[in-house]
């Protein structure tokens, strides 16, 4: 075993700023490298992360002992297979186990086979038109649409009507997500409390993350268009000791059991989009990396060297790994572009993301850095502000006093994440939001 890593993270956001962080704190971190871009304190390069030939030869030329995909692009796209070749430990699931979230179709039919519970569903391309139609007919409302393919976090559709939902069936399978949604998967609606599960696998074994919930609406009271997330909390209080034991019995143990027998050899991070409905758990949907933003609300409450834990996931050692979590509450609220998640003016100046000992931690997101250190932003979701408290009420209250904080031209960001977990009338510390 190697003492100190030479590492590199693929992607821009502040789910790999959050990993950046998390690295810091290492003693076995040496270098870090994040690709395409830099954070202040990390060294860009510049690099497309889809790019696979170019990243092989970065990570030949400057002893590169560890990659770390943040996204889902390159992890679909075959990153790890890529450089299964190159003598560098790969944190991603080869291109055959990342199925399980480039194609919601594979997916749902693996949780059909291995009779992991799920909701009712048909896969439905142009020339299965009618039937999916008829299917619309024989669910009741509402109606949930699903592009196939990656379609950056907003290919899922909710209607309220069987008619809108038709109409929104063959919009896309014309194209309204390209390819993405040349298969559209039609789901029966799941009602209840939605959360999500992290593991680490390395194959054979698995740790347990912590657990979160995310806000993917960009309105207050879940109002609006799905976004690819505007915060999130960590612990969920609906997912208790009781709910997690249903949870491996039903959905993790069965989903590992499956890849096995499938010849899937999975070692990487397993994300289980989960519904708690009435105690139950139903899966919703499988990821294949951490979240974003649940990864800026679980990994400050991660108390093991990070290292240690990704080291387990490449060697197959994750049997001998323990993880120590912090008891305390996490809250990640996301700055984003007034427009979002519409096309947005980048290159507005960003200002207030190094506030001294303010109690919260800035992850910078959709942002470029000059030499100097100066900010811009080049994306909808610019930034997010975590924080821990003694308590949900009270981590909240920080993240949202830090969101107060920052500033550039048309910022935008839910004032009510986490409130549906602290029943009618929550008490959040008082902040200038």
């Amino acid at each position: 075993m190697k003492e100190r890593l030479n590492i590199l993270i693929l992607g821009h956001g502040a789910r790999e700023s959050a990993i950046a962080w998390k690295l810091q704190q290492s003693s076995r971190t040496a270098t870090l490298y994040m690709a395409p871009y830099g954070i202040p304190g990390v060294e860009g390069v510049r690099i497309d992360p889809l790019d696979f030939d170019a990243v092989a030869r970065f990570v030949g030329a400057n002893s590169i002992d560890m990659v770390i995909p943040g996204g889902e692009g390159p992890i679909v796209a075959g990153i790890a297979d890529a450089l299964s070749e190159v003598d560098v430990k790969v944190i991603a699931p080869d291109k055959a186990c990342a199925r399980l979230e480039g194609s919601k179709e594979f997916a749902k039919e693996f949780m059909s086979r291995h009779s992991i519970p799920t909701a009712r569903f048909m896969t439905v391309t142009p020339d299965w038109l009618e039937e999916g139609l008829n299917f619309i007919d024989s669910l009741h409302a509402p109606y949930v649409l699903k592009a196939d393919g990656l379609a950056h976090g907003q290919g899922v559709i909710i209607r309220e009507t069987a008619d809108e939902a038709k109409q929104t069936l063959r919009e896309m399978l014309d194209g309204m997500f390209g390819e993405a949604s040349s298969t559209v998967v039609i789901e029966e609606f799941v009602a209840g409390q939605e959360c999500s599960v992290f593991l680490a696998v390395d194959g054979e074994d698995y740790l347990l993350l912590p657990a979160a919930k995310d806000y993917k609406k960009i309105g207050e009271g879940d109002k609006g268009p799905n976004t690819a997330g505007m915060g999130a909390v960590s612990p969920v209080p609906f997912v208790d000791a009781e709910f997690m034991e249903k949870v491996e019995r039903r959905i993790i143990q069965p989903t590992l059991r499956g890849l096995r027998e499938e010849g899937l050899d999975f070692r990487g991070f397993l994300f289980l989009g989960l519904m708690e409905q009435e105690g139950e758990p139903v899966l919703i949907e499988y990821n294949v990396r951490l979240g974003d933003p649940e990864a800026e609300a679980i990994l400050p409450r991660i108390e093991s060297d990070i290292v240690d834990v990704l080291e387990g996931i490449a060697d197959r050692t994750l049997a001998l790994k323990r993880l120590q979590t912090s008891d305390l509450c996490s809250a990640a609220v996301v700055l984003a572009e007034r427009d979002y998640p519409g096309p947005v003016d980048a290159a507005k100046p960003v200002e207030g993301l190094n506030a001294p000992d303010a109690g919260y931690t800035v992850f910078p997101g959709e942002i470029l850095f000059t030499t100097d250190n100066l900010a811009f932003s080049d994306g909808g979701r610019v930034a997010t502000v975590e924080a821990l408290g003694a308590s949900l009420p009270e981590a909240i209250g920080k993240a949202l006093a830090g969101a107060g904080d920052i500033h550039f031209d048309g910022k935008y960001f839910r004032r009510d994440i986490g409130f549906d977990l602290l029943g009618p009338s929550p008490l959040i510390p008082s902040a200038d939001v």
